[in-house]
């Protein structure tokens, strides 16, 4: 196996649910030895979503390229392990409410007292200071705090909440920029912009979403103006939306370009627009978007979903269905790229797992993943005894 980009990186993860472990995970793909510290019964993500023969599906990739070991960090003796563990690493992270670790006497002091080249990642809902501190949170909490549940209402309805993405998206956008802050760090630490000190970092669910506001605070600063839903049309773009096929399938349709807009209406009959001179550039379109979206809707209604595709792809229209997981697993394309891959998970057997989100030349997707999630504490042994000499 060639070495990753990352090998030698050393990474203790003092993290449970999901933003702080999807830090780590993207950092154990890319290499680093990442020791995933769990309490006794395991980190309690063990217990999400769907299990065969008793295992955690989601685990066996949350968990993957990670070695696992069990401490109770309540435990003087744990603790010290811990202290043994940071004293070899470049980074530690963590995702507790604010003040938990001082309080266990695990603060970024005392690591430091055994490693002053520690970088320190701390992730939590609302940030290490501020009023909100202390507040509990998760990742619903950051996207309605952070501007995302806002806009993804659709426009006009007010009989139904605004719809969360269906996936984590504040824990996982938190942990990404935990991943980079970490890189940043350790970087500056080694190339002597902190003297050789380790910078401790921190991040927030909050600010992680609203970070994604676009254009949108310097608007409404300038302007007052606060952007609203806009459903599954971009404001600043037309023709861009999702259409309903003659089979009850959702089309996605991107026609924005001068070029793109005259093949799509080509396309779909109507020259009569493509010619029409309040269509000629993209503002106008945008101010006649509700026409543009009438004559495309009534196109694809026509059609199934997959032969409106066909066709849109022929005219060099970008597009796509609305993929399902399983339209995900079978695509051709994700297969030859290995964006999914069959996986030998010793807990489960074949499994599919996505690959991680980076390719690098002369390194396969597939040799990036070097074991699937194991169970609590499956490496106590190799770690404390091998690594950490504890006999």
């Amino acid at each position: 196996m060639p070495p990753l980009p990352l090998t030698g990186l050393k990474v203790v993860e003092l993290g449970h649910y999901i933003a702080g472990p999807f830090a780590t995970r993207l950092l154990a793909d890319l290499g680093a030895e990442v020791i995933k510290v769990e309490p006794p019964g395991g980190d309690p993500i063990r217990g999400w979503g769907y299990r065969h023969n008793g295992w955690p599906v989601w685990f066996s990739i949350h968990g993957r390229n990670k070695l696992s070991v069990t401490l109770d960090l309540k435990n003087p003796a744990d603790r010290e392990k811990v202290l043994k563990l940071a004293a070899r690493a470049d980074a530690l992270v963590e995702n507790y409410r604010p003040g938990y670790l001082e309080r266990i006497g695990l603060g970024p002091d005392v690591l430091r007292e055994r490693n002053k080249g520690l970088v320190i990642a701390r992730v939590s809902g609302y940030g290490q200071d501020g009023p909100y501190r202390d507040k509990p949170s998760f990742g619903a909490i950051g996207e309605a705090m952070g501007g995302l549940r806002h806009l993804t209402a659709h426009p006009g309805q007010t009989d139904l909440p605004p719809p969360r993405c269906g996936i984590s998206i504040a824990d996982d956008v938190a942990g990404m920029y935990a991943a980079m802050a970490i890189l940043a760090a350790c970087w500056g630490r080694d190339a002597g912009a902190s003297r050789g000190e380790g910078r401790t970092i921190d991040v927030d669910l909050v600010s992680s979403m609203f970070s994604l506001m676009e254009g949108m605070l310097p608007e409404y600063g300038l302007t007052g103006r606060i952007r609203q839903p806009a459903g599954a049309a971009i404001p600043t773009a037309s023709p861009t939306n999702t259409y309903l096929c003659a089979d009850g399938k959702w089309l996605c349709i991107a026609g924005n370009s001068d070029a793109i807009f005259q093949r799509l209406m080509a396309l779909i009959g109507r020259p009569d627009l493509a010619a029409d001179p309040r269509m000629a550039t993209n503002a106008g379109r945008c101010e006649h978007r509700e026409e543009l979206d009438r004559a495309i809707s009534e196109w694809t209604r026509t059609l199934p979903a997959k032969e409106a595709e066909a066709l849109l792809e022929q005219a060099e229209v970008p597009a796509s269905r609305l993929y399902d997981i399983a339209d995900c697993a079978n695509d051709p394309h994700f297969r030859a790229r290995e964006w999914v891959m069959e996986i030998e998970d010793p807990q489960i057997g074949r499994i599919l797992h996505p690959a991680a989100p980076f390719r690098f030349e002369g390194i396969a997707p597939r040799e990036m993943i070097r074991w699937t999630g194991k169970p609590a504490g499956a490496d106590n042994d190799l770690v404390f005894r091998e690594l950490l000499g504890d006999g």
